[in-house]
């Protein structure tokens, strides 16, 4: 079985390159402690496959993550502290993930690569 991990980044927000990877950065761990440990196990195994794909804005986020919530999958909605290009409390990125490919694909198969 083949398992993957998506993170979803805004495009309205048109951050820096190096702001979003650390954002993504928090996405991917986080879903890493929410998920099943068997799960995170297999998805380790396999060398962590990851895909990173363009959102609009916060409320085309929310609303694939709530899509994976309701397929079972772990997610992770984060907000920026606000200490450098954002306002404080900025959604700016999820996770969703790690679970099997064919699930992840259900929720984000539509999705362009960022």
């Amino acid at each position: 079985m083949e398992y993957k991990q998506a993170i979803l980044v805004r495009q309205d927000l048109k951050l820096p390159a190096g702001k979003m990877a650390a954002q993504a950065a928090h996405a991917s761990v986080e879903c890493i402690f929410r998920a099943d440990k068997s799960l995170v196990k297999a998805w380790r195994a396999e060398g962590m496959g990851k895909i990173v794909v363009k959102v609009a804005d916060e409320k085309e986020l929310y609303s694939y993550v709530q899509q994976a919530k309701d397929l079972g999958i772990a997610t992770a909605v984060i907000t920026d502290a606000g200490h450098t290009v954002v306002e404080p409390g900025t959604v700016t990125c999820a996770g969703i993930g790690p679970d099997t490919a064919e699930k992840v694909d259900k929720v984000i198969g539509k999705l362009k690569l960022a």
